[in-house]
């Protein structure tokens, strides 16, 4: 089949021969399988014996295509492809810290798939050359003190989409659910009866500190990390974090979205009772040509981050593990 299907929930209509072998070229292209049909062949019982398939031993009804990604009829002169979603979907994938190369294979086969791309700023622009040369690219970055795209209206751009019966793909760098706010997509989707499916990416928490050579766990050093977001300061009406529990803690603290707020970070860590020797340290650009490491203590880091003029997109580490003998 040219139209990737890996995931998808698809239906055949019929059970003759011509209907087993759309079968068999949907499973080995990984989608999901429904056969209608009130008899079928004997291929297509055992695909459904064995819990490979699902067969619904009926004439189709409305009701049985309203789930359905795609519908395939298999008709005596010949398959055709209904190319046309019954029902818009939404996949959420996440692109990773910022190289093509870690964007996953599940979620570049959703880019190519996909009708409508909602991309944001820091997703890997180059992994977009993957998308149909038909395929509607919305760009609803959010620039640090620039322009921005509402929540809202991202939410109301792929609810518009997915209801044309589009599928919709919303690409975000890193993890969707890494403070991401793809939770908050997922819920709007399924409020306006949108179906979504989730494409998890590979987290700029773990993989920034890796390509610096940072194993943010280490045997006989630290036994967890806690990722957290540095959007607002400690004392902020808006901050739920407990920095003194933090600073108890013994786990590696990574802090996503702090470059603006890593002083104050810092030194709420400190008062918490952190060792101001910590080791502490600064990725800038993670995974990208133009990364940048800076290493200092926790009580020095901001300033040693300033003077190297690092900038957002940044992850800063708070532990030990930040000054690993023979890998840094």
């Amino acid at each position: 089949m040219d139209l990737n299907v890996r995931g998808m929930d698809t239906v055949v209509l019929g059970g003759d021969t011509r209907a087993a072998i759309q079968v068999a070229s949907l499973l080995d292209s990984g989608a999901i399988v429904t056969v209608i049909a009130p008899s079928a062949t004997a291929t297509i019982e055992d695909l459904a014996d064995r819990g490979l398939i699902t067969w619904l031993h009926r004439d189709v009804a409305p009701d049985d295509l309203r789930d359905a990604d795609l519908v395939i009829k298999a008709q005596a002169q010949g398959a055709t492809e209904d190319r046309i979603l019954t029902q818009g979907l939404v996949t959420l994938v996440g692109g990773g810290p910022g190289d093509p190369g870690l964007v996953t294979i599940a979620g570049r086969e959703a880019i190519e798939s996909a009708d409508v791309i909602v991309t944001d700023r820091l997703v890997p622009l180059a992994a977009l050359a993957w998308a149909r040369s038909d395929a509607e690219i919305i760009d609803v970055a959010k620039i640090p003190g620039g322009r921005s795209t509402s929540q809202d209206e991202i939410n109301r751009l792929l609810i518009e989409h997915a209801k044309s019966g589009r599928h919709v793909v919303r690409f975000k760098g890193g993890d969707n659910f890494v403070f991401g706010r793809g939770g908050e997509e997922i819920l709007a989707c399924a409020d306006a009866g949108i179906r979504t499916r989730v494409v998890p990416g590979v987290s700029s928490a773990i993989a920034a500190p890796a390509m610096a050579g940072i194993p943010i766990t280490h045997r006989g050093m630290t036994q967890g990390f806690t990722v957290i977001s540095g959007h607002v300061p400690p004392g902020h009406p808006e901050s739920t974090l407990d920095y003194a529990a933090l600073a108890a803690s013994g786990t590696t603290i990574v802090v996503l979205m702090g470059v603006r707020t890593l002083s104050a970070i810092c030194a709420a860590l400190v008062e918490g009772g952190l060792d101001p020797t910590t080791p502490a340290a600064v990725v800038a650009d993670g995974a990208m040509p133009s990364q940048k490491v800076v290493r200092a203590t926790v009580a020095t880091i901001d300033d040693a981050a300033s003077t190297a003029g690092i900038g957002a997109p940044a992850v800063a580490v708070i532990g030990e593990v930040a000054d690993v003998p023979g890998l840094a």
